[in-house]
């Protein structure tokens, strides 16, 4: 410890510092780690080009969404003649599956009445918690984001997003 001032003529005792903030060497290989398993924009358009294909392919209008680890909105499109009221919805299932590392439709299974998870549809602001949204999979099956569709059943949904997820290569 050293003496110092506050600015105000009033000695303070200073405690000195190695490198305060800094990660430990033996935690580093997880900080790269993490960096590495990013989404990046090319893999978002990726899969939402995937799922926009295969929504063209079954003639469905749907909105899809992409987003990172952090579950931040990376890539989106809105069909032509999608809901606009799917909007929100395809951006929600995108983040469930992000948050839970889980399908939305499996999570649908847990939040039923007399189940484990059941109302935890009311939790981070509203989630989604029937299908259309699918977890996207990374080297060594770490999560890098998820994939939200909406804008037909949910059984379409589920396919098209599916499709977009199948799409992005881990890297």
């Amino acid at each position: 410890m050293r003496q110092g001032g506050n600015g105000f003529g009033e000695a303070t005792e200073r405690r000195e510092s190695n490198h305060a903030g800094a990660i430990p060497l033996d935690k580093l290989h997880f900080f790269f780690l993490f960096l590495s398993m990013g989404l990046t924009l090319q893999q978002a358009q990726t899969a939402v080009q995937a799922a926009h294909d295969k929504a063209r392919e079954m003639g469905v209008h749907m909105n899809i969404a992409v987003v990172d680890a952090g579950a931040n909105l990376v890539a989106f499109i809105r069909m032509d003649d999608a809901w606009l009221g799917s909007v929100d919805v395809s951006i929600k299932k995108a983040k469930t599956a992000r948050f839970f590392d889980m399908p939305t439709g499996e999570l649908g299974k847990l939040s039923q009445p007399g189940k484990s998870l059941f109302g935890i549809e009311h939790s981070n602001g509203g989630l989604i918690t029937f299908p259309g949204g699918i977890p996207l999979i990374g080297d060594g099956g770490l999560v890098m984001g998820g994939i939200g569709v909406s804008g037909s059943s949910v059984e379409n949904d589920h396919q098209v997003a599916e499709a977009g997820a199948k799409a992005v290569p881990a890297r």
